[in-house]
């Protein structure tokens, strides 16, 4: 049974829609738990503070284990939160929180429409949003010669690593993190490269690191 990829937002991002002018604002953002949900949700409220509603909603965590919550902010109850909420489940992202800000135009949307145009909202939010992933990953600490050191840095680059720290002296030596897989193939790959004279060695491990997806 292939593992659920556990895929959050890899920042904050904001969209604008407009339907029978009124104006909607959707705001996405990672959240690891609830109070940074709630957090996030009292930013957007207090930027928007003249909005005629500030509709949340939040995912906290991943498949079965999760907290889920949304609210409808004065509009007719299941018109706003619930779609918002639907679309976040939709995405297949955990540790998100978004608030989809209504300014009225003056013209009444109905049950209907308030449903598709809170929804519309987040989707259209959700199809700019940068993802990042939860995932394994091993910190390793690479000592190179100069000489090898801009095709060591092609090969970090090749296995989607993240070069945390470079220290110049007799030799550069490298701290990059990698996913568990990617780590691995980088191993066999410095080895050849090096010709067997250049190892990593595994400083840390981490069971969930936020990993940027590439873009």
């Amino acid at each position: 049974m292939p593992v659920q990829r556990k895929l959050i937002p890899a920042g904050e991002h904001r969209a604008e829609t407009q339907v029978q002018n009124s104006r909607f604002i959707a705001s996405i953002a990672p959240a690891f738990d609830v109070a940074a949900a709630r957090q996030f949700i009292r930013r957007i409220k207090r930027e928007f503070s003249d909005a005629t509603h500030n509709v949340p909603a939040f995912i906290i965590g991943h498949g079965q284990s999760v907290i889920e919550h949304c609210h409808d902010d004065g509009e007719p109850s299941g018109t706003a939160g619930r779609p918002v909420l639907a679309v976040l489940r939709g995405s297949g992202l955990g540790d998100v929180v978004a608030v989809v800000t209504r300014y009225f135009g003056g013209t009444k949307l109905g049950k209907g429409g308030l449903v598709r145009a809170y929804g519309q909202a987040a989707k259209t939010a959700l199809e700019g949003l940068p993802l990042a992933e939860k995932v394994a990953t091993q910190t390793l600490r690479v000592a190179v010669p100069y000489s090898l050191f801009e095709r060591t840095r092609r090969l970090i680059h090749a296995h989607q690593g993240q070069v945390l720290d470079e220290n110049f002296a007799g030799h550069v030596t490298l701290t990059v993190r990698f996913t568990e897989a990617q780590a691995a193939a980088f191993q066999k790959a410095i080895v050849q490269l090096s010709r067997g004279s250049v190892t990593g060695e595994v400083i840390a491990t981490n069971p969930e690191t936020v990993f940027p997806l590439p873009g």
